[in-house]
C-alpha cells in the first residue's frame, strides 16, 4: 500500500510538472509569434515599426491611421513616441490584448475601445494623447490647427456640441496659438462638470484656465 501511494504521489507531481511545462512553452510560443509580427512590421534598420510599419499594419487590420483606435491602441503599448512603436511596447500591448496574429487583433479592437471609453480609463486617455502628440524634446504645447484635429479625434463623438463649438472658437480667435495641458486637461473638464449649452453653472471665479473664460464670453456673445 505503501508502494502504491508514493507511486501515486509521484504521478501527481510529473502531472503537476508536465502541466507547467506545457504552459510554458505556450507562453513561450506565444511570445515568439507577438515578436515574429512585430519584425514584419518593423524597419530593419532601426528595429523599430514606424510610420510606414504603422500604416502597413492598419491597411492589415482594416482601420484608418487616423481612425482613433490606432491611438487606443498606443496607449495600452504606452508608446512614448509618436508614429513608433519599440519591441516592448509592442510586447506590453498585444500580451495585454492577447493577440499574437493580425486576424485576433483585428478582433481585439472592439473591447479596446470599450475599455478605453470606461470612465476609469479615459481620463488617463485622455491625458495620453495630448503627451503622444509632444513629438520635440521639451515641447509643452500644441499648435492650435492640431489639437483641433486631436479633440476631434478624442473627444467628438462623446461630446460633439462642445467640441465643434470650442474648435470653431479656437480657429476664429487670434489670442492663443498654441494650448498646454492644463488648458486641454480644463477642456475635458469643462465637458464633463458644465451644463451645456446653457453654461449656468460655469462660474469665472473658480479655477478654469482663462481661454475657457474666454470661450465661455464668446458663447455666451453668439446666443444674445
Amino acid at each position: 500500500m505503501r508502494r502504491s501511494s508514493n507511486s501515486s504521489k509521484k504521478t501527481g507531481q510529473s502531472n503537476s510538472d508536465l502541466f507547467r511545462s506545457a504552459s510554458s512553452k505556450a507562453t513561450s510560443k506565444e511570445s515568439e509569434r507577438i515578436d515574429s509580427l512585430f519584425y514584419s512590421y518593423a524597419n530593419g534598420s532601426t528595429g523599430l515599426i514606424d510610420p510606414e510599419g504603422i500604416e502597413t499594419l492598419c491597411a492589415d487590420i482594416e482601420v484608418d491611421h487616423t481612425d482613433v483606435r490606432i491611438l487606443m491602441l498606443a496607449w495600452k503599448m504606452r508608446a512614448e513616441e509618436q508614429g513608433y512603436f519599440t519591441l516592448d511596447e509592442w510586447r506590453r500591448g498585444m500580451k495585454d490584448l492577447r493577440a499574437d496574429t493580425v486576424s485576433k487583433l483585428k478582433k481585439a479592437l472592439p473591447d479596446l475601445e470599450k475599455e478605453v471609453r470606461r470612465l476609469s480609463n479615459f481620463a488617463d486617455f485622455y491625458s495620453f494623447a495630448f503627451k503622444y502628440c509632444l513629438t520635440e524634446e521639451k515641447q509643452k504645447s500644441i499648435d492650435i490647427e492640431s489639437i483641433c484635429q486631436l479633440l476631434t479625434l478624442v473627444l467628438g463623438s462623446t461630446f460633439p456640441a462642445q467640441v465643434n463649438l470650442f474648435v470653431e472658437y479656437l480657429k476664429s480667435q487670434n489670442d492663443y496659438k498654441v494650448i498646454n495641458m492644463d488648458q486641454w486637461l480644463g477642456f475635458f473638464r469643462f465637458c464633463n462638470e458644465i451644463t451645456f449649452p446653457t453654461l449656468s453653472d460655469y462660474d469665472a471665479d473658480l479655477a478654469w484656465p482663462l481661454i475657457l473664460d474666454n470661450f465661455v464670453e464668446w458663447i455666451r456673445e453668439k446666443q444674445k
